[in-house]
């Protein structure tokens, strides 16, 4: 199974929509992963037309999805728990604190900071694939992509470059 992984869009406020190498990501997924910041149930629907399957939680930035969709979620997928979060509090302590809150997890999947994240240490994979639209101090628009195969998770981070496809004013 091949999940597209997405955080911090903030569409359409950063932006009126995902740059196309993000889109193709989405499209050449079996599913889609998006851990908060989404803005608007538009992209949902969006990355669901484009992408199948979408599985979101609750960022800090969705006052509109508030009822909608879980603060966290665990899912069982291809045999792997995968866990999301949106806010995985600060760096230092971080994988005790997600191993406390999801002690069957394999794979948490978080965002808010906008930095990428991809850490496995045999027993926990930490994924924050980074924001499509919002670099903040980061070289990078980002998004990630989790391989599920046989049981074993595999993360990769995927550099979008520095421009994005359609800005917002601010």
């Amino acid at each position: 199974m091949r999940l597209a992984v997405l955080a911090d869009t903030h569409v359409p406020r950063r932006a009126r929509d995902l740059p196309p190498r993000a889109w193709r990501v989405v499209e050449a997924a079996d599913a889609v992963l998006h851990a908060g910041d989404v803005v608007e149930l538009a992209l949902l629907d969006e990355l669901r037309r484009r992408g199948g399957r979408v599985w979101a939680v609750l960022g800090n930035n969705d006052r509109a999805l508030r009822g909608v969709l879980p603060e966290r979620l665990e899912l069982d997928l291809d045999g792997v728990t995968v866990a999301m979060v949106h806010d995985s509090g600060p760096a230092q302590g971080r994988r005790a604190r997600l191993r406390r809150w999801f002690p069957a997890a394999r794979v948490v999947v978080f965002g808010h900071s906008h930095v990428p994240v991809l850490e496995d240490d045999g027993d926990l994979l930490l994924l924050n694939p980074g924001s499509p639209t919002d670099r903040r101090r980061m070289p990078s628009f980002t998004v990630a992509v989790l391989h599920l195969e046989a049981g074993h998770p595999r993360a990769e981070l995927v550099d979008l470059g520095q421009e994005r496809a359609t800005s917002t004013t601010r």
